[in-house]
């Protein structure tokens, strides 16, 4: 009976402490959707993230300003670059990138916003626990809103505003920790090398850059 006791002091002791900044699984695949405040935007895209390989590929399709598009990208941080990618074609164009990789992660200057639960308390199962934290993005490019899961630190949803659509939700779903297919994060045999050899008057492109302009 004492046992029992300690057990469950220790088990409310557990769930009663205060969370903390957390990193997402360095290797993640599911899917993600994004919309815009003014409705310009709605897109839905595959993803698949490497942490340890600083790569990320992105298949997306959506609709913006009225036009549908779909679109394949594959971007390699530590060569500074994207592919564009058309598989049925076999075409692929190479892109320099204008960022540094951002992992899935609460920075440590996040502040906690909340705790809560998505769905139901009421029974095991019925619910999820998250944690919603807000911040300063980079370079003062504004404000953001993440939440993530309590247990594991998979990422639910992030907000974020921007100059040209103002607010942005990103909602990720299906999330799976690993990579079935690690192949998909090399660039096909029929792209360029990665080698930074660019058309000087090609422009470098971000991540958001990569669900806008596809028309």
């Amino acid at each position: 009976m004492r046992l029992l006791v300690v057990l469950t002091c220790l088990l409310a002791g557990c769930l009663a402490e205060k969370p903390h900044p957390c990193s997402s699984p360095p290797l993640l695949s599911g899917g993600l959707t994004v919309s815009t405040q003014n409705e310009k935007l709605w897109a839905y895209a595959q993803y698949l993230y490497d942490a340890l390989g600083e790569r990320m590929r992105l298949r997306e399709q959506g609709s913006y300003e009225n036009k549908t598009f779909t679109y394949d990208a594959l971007l390699l941080y530590r060569e500074g670059i994207m592919f564009e990618i058309n598989e049925h074609d076999r075409t692929c164009k190479k892109k320099p990138l204008k960022e540094h990789f951002q992992p899935l992660a609460i920075p440590k200057d996040a502040s906690l916003l909340g705790q809560a639960v998505l769905g139901s308390s009421s029974g095991p199962g019925e619910g999820l626990l998250v944690n919603t934290w807000v911040g300063d993005l980079p370079n003062k490019g504004g404000k953001y809103m993440s939440t993530v899961t309590e247990f594991g630190c998979i990422p639910v949803s992030a907000v974020f505003h921007t100059d040209q659509f103002g607010w942005m939700l990103l909602s990720y779903f299906n999330n799976v920790k690993g990579i079935s297919d690690p192949n998909l994060l090399n660039p096909p045999d029929f792209c360029p090398d990665t080698e930074k050899n660019f058309d000087s008057a090609e422009e470098p492109v971000d991540f958001l850059s990569l669900f806008l302009n596809r028309l």
